[in-house]
């Protein structure tokens, strides 16, 4: 076999398992297997390992796991899911995945490099039935990604456009609340020029930063496994056709830098290609906005372009389109954002929607939702606000004081400069309410009309429309230290900013219909015999909603655990009835 740095193959490889993509339910599933004494290969068709997750934010949510902070019981989970995914509730995969969430963190901790931290973060409804103020969702641990050795030059580095020199941040860590009070604080100031410093030595010696958190800390921890246990990741090979011996799945034709390579895989194929948020053809028919003509723009990496389901597919396999409305996806306001050389990025509003005196409206200046929500919640209430109407659109909204103390979008709060990004079209800026609205086509009588009325309690701190801040999540991301309310607060004296926020998301609900224990099924429920899915190439779990921070990593993980214990053998099968009883034994 190939050293696991190495692009090449041999013109005819012979493994026990082939995983296609190199996200957290790929990686996940490969480890697994290989220390259940299983040969692995991974392969991926870009140059760079880590999907989807590199991007992400690194948390999983995983009830009732070791690092909860607050105790939780089963009936409670089970209520919550119940209620979240409504008339998608699948019970046999949902009692797998609430079994065995927390043995997995546990067997990853024990046995890998993968490790995690807890967080506060409440589920995206605490309020529903079942649902938990604090502590069900996970983090992983910051890593030393130069421990990677040459491979470092294969991570996916973390989305430019929420780096600050290429610098990560955790959204919920004091990284940030230091840099929001770096010309206030001496104290911030110093942590502020410490992190700088070492940055900067880190990009001299290794052209990257190298002290990752957050999704790309994930991605390298599950590649530093892989390693570890000597599973090789092939970059750059694209599986283009899966290979079948007597009705059942054996491998695949994988193209690789010109060249054509079978991989033969004795106990089947795990697809884990990252859904189709990037096959231009499949969103068009799924998404409601571009179904009407609307713009839609993802962060998720180019390359998630459904091959996955196309794979399947070809074998017969049922790519399950099943989430009606806004469910196909998990939704994610976003910005068009200049960048240096004439690139644009995509930049994901997850932390400016929660701060006091910033709004959301529409075209006709009004609001249509609790900005304070979750990124999907918003997003799911701006396609229903903008029905009916060719564009799909909101403009974050705010006065000279907000920007100045927490940033609009990409727009860095003070000291840094703004001209820039006016000057490119990112930012709007009016003297009045009056001269935002013309520069941005926005209904002026509309926009006047919403900040007097809204003006009116937030004074008060009381969001009288939408009860912004009245949700522990809601709060979760505001500004602690403003009071009474850390959501809400007027919009005051002039000049005005604003920031126009399209449609994007952070991946697909849909996908293939598999078993609970992942085997990919036929459109009649029958098996497709050594193909498996996992990740976001296997319908979500969640039924097309968006319960709580971490529902694709913390499923994608525990059903690759899963079933690359079925494959191994180590699992009941086909479905986890009785596999759940057989995890105990084996975690």
């Amino acid at each position: 076999m190939s050293s696991p740095t190495s692009t090449s193959l041999p013109q005819d490889l012979i493994c026990d398992l082939l995983v296609i993509g190199s996200g957290a339910g790929g990686l996940a599933t490969a480890i697994t297997a290989r220390k259940l004494g299983l040969d692995v290969v991974v392969i991926e068709k870009e140059p760079v390992f880590g999907g989807t997750t590199a991007f992400s934010g690194g948390v999983l949510w995983i009830p009732g796991s070791r690092h909860a902070q607050v105790p939780d019981d089963r009936p409670a989970m089970r209520t919550y899911m119940r209620h979240q995914t409504g008339d998608y509730y699948d019970e046999a995969s949902v009692e797998a995945f609430l079994d065995n969430a927390p043995r997995m963190v546990e067997w990853f901790e024990r046995e890998t490099a993968v490790q995690f931290l807890p967080t506060l973060y409440p589920d995206y409804h605490p309020d529903a039935p079942g649902g938990a103020q604090v502590g069900r969702s996970i983090l992983a641990a910051p890593f030393d990604s130069s421990l990677l050795g040459a491979d470092l030059a294969r991570l996916r580095p973390p989305l430019e456009t929420i780096t600050f020199v290429g610098m990560m941040f955790n959204s919920s860590n004091a990284d940030l609340k230091h840099f929001f009070r770096a010309t206030k604080s001496l104290v911030s100031a110093a942590y502020v020029a410490r992190r700088l410093g070492g940055h900067l030595l880190d990009l001299l010696r290794y052209r990257r930063g190298v002290q990752v958190t957050s999704g790309n800390a994930l991605a390298a921890r599950l590649a530093k496994s892989c390693f570890d246990l000597g599973i090789p990741i092939h970059t750059n090979a694209d599986a283009r056709e899966l290979l079948l011996a007597d009705g059942r799945v054996n491998g695949a034709r994988v193209q690789l830098q010109g060249h054509e390579q079978r991989i033969t895989a004795r106990r089947g194929v795990v697809l884990a290609c990252g859904g189709y948020a990037q096959d231009l053809a499949r969103i068009a028919a799924r998404y409601p906005h571009l179904q009407r003509g609307g713009e839609h723009l993802s962060p998720v990496p180019e390359g998630n372009t459904g091959d996955g389901l196309r794979l399947a597919e070809a074998v017969g396999g049922h790519a399950d389109m099943r989430f009606d409305g806004t469910g196909a996806a998990a939704w994610m306001p976003v910005s068009l954002v200049p960048l240096s050389g004439g690139r644009v990025g995509v930049f994901p509003h997850l932390l400016d929607r929660y701060k006091p005196g910033i709004i959301g409206v529409l075209r006709n200046g009004r609001r249509f939702t609790n900005e304070s929500n979750s990124y999907h919640d918003v997003g799911a209430a701006m396609i229903e606000a903008c029905a009916g109407q060719q564009e799909t659109a909101m403009w974050l909204i705010c006065d000279q004081s907000t920007i100045s103390t927490y940033g609009l979008g990409y727009a860095k709060p003070a000291p840094m400069p703004l001209g820039g990004l006016i000057r490119k079209g990112y930012l709007f800026k009016g003297r009045t309410l009056a001269d935002l609205a013309r520069a941005t086509g926005i209904d002026a009588v509309g926009l006047e009309a919403t900040v007097h009325e809204y003006n009116d309690t937030a004074s008060h701190g009381v969001d009288a429309q939408f009860g912004r801040g009245t949700t522990a999540f809601n709060r979760y991301l505001a500004d602690p230290a403003h009071r009474p309310n850390p959501c809400v607060a007027p919009v005051g004296k002039g000049p005005y900013y604003a920031v126009k926020v399209l449609m994007g998301d952070l991946g697909t609900f849909d996908g293939l219909r598999t078993t609970a224990a992942g085997e990919v099924q036929r459109v009649d429920g029958s098996v497709i015999s050594g193909l498996y899915a996992v990740g976001n190439d296997r319908a979500s779990v969640m039924g097309g909603n968006y319960p709580g921070a971490g529902i694709t990593l913390g499923p994608a993980m525990t059903f690759g655990w899963l079933t690359a214990h079925v494959i191994a053998g180590a699992l009941a099968h086909p479905e986890f009835s009785s596999a759940t009883e057989a995890a105990r034994h084996v975690a």
